[in-house]
């Protein structure tokens, strides 16, 4: 695969917590009171207090192993508040990858999950990435092609569904039978 390849996921749309308005301040430098910062210090209960206000329903995370394995994280802080994060993880070569795009719901629409996102992937350039690869909801490509990526074909698979003896069968993403699939490979 080249380029970066978001997929579009199959889990119900909610808000992310990024910037995916249309009319965005991209300005930040102005703001004396907010510090963005690429592997600054960083907690889990930190963590937890973003995610509580940013994504419905979160419940308390152990984010030691989730730093542990991370290429980069960049952070953003007003008055010492974490207000914003991003994790980036690598494959140990050229391909990096985008996770967790979060930014408190008071600090939204503002371009501060563009600058997230511009300073992840400039430190992962910086660390030997060539590409960086995201995967979102479709309601937000908007946001990452203000961030720079483009849209790319991608996999994804559900690797709960590889217990069951077929997993097609629940899955609402699965393509449905097509007239004229000459090895039936569609058949539902």
């Amino acid at each position: 695969m080249t380029g970066a390849e978001p997929a579009p996921s199959p889990m119900a749309e909610v808000d992310t917590g990024v910037d995916v308005g249309t009319d965005l301040d991209l300005d930040l430098d102005l703001d004396v009171d907010l510090d963005v910062e690429v592997d600054g210090s960083l907690t889990g209960d930190e963590l937890n207090t973003l995610f509580h206000a940013a994504w419905p329903g979160h419940r308390d995370t152990d984010f030691g192993p989730v730093l542990a394995r991370s290429l980069l994280r960049v952070t953003a802080r007003r008055t010492g508040r974490l207000v914003g994060y991003v994790n980036v993880v690598g494959d140990g070569g050229v391909h990096a990858f985008l996770l967790d795009t979060t930014v408190h719901p008071e600090e939204r629409r503002r371009g501060l999950g563009v600058t997230l996102v511009r300073a992840a992937a400039e430190a992962a350039r910086e660390r030997g990435a060539d590409w960086l690869h995201v995967d979102y909801e479709p309601h937000l490509t908007a946001f990452h092609e203000r961030c720079g990526f483009r849209p790319t074909a991608a996999g994804l698979m559900a690797l709960g569904d590889l217990a069951k003896d077929d997993p097609a069968k629940d899955d609402p993403m699965q393509e449905r039978p097509v007239m004229g699939d000459p090895d039936g490979s569609r058949d539902g």
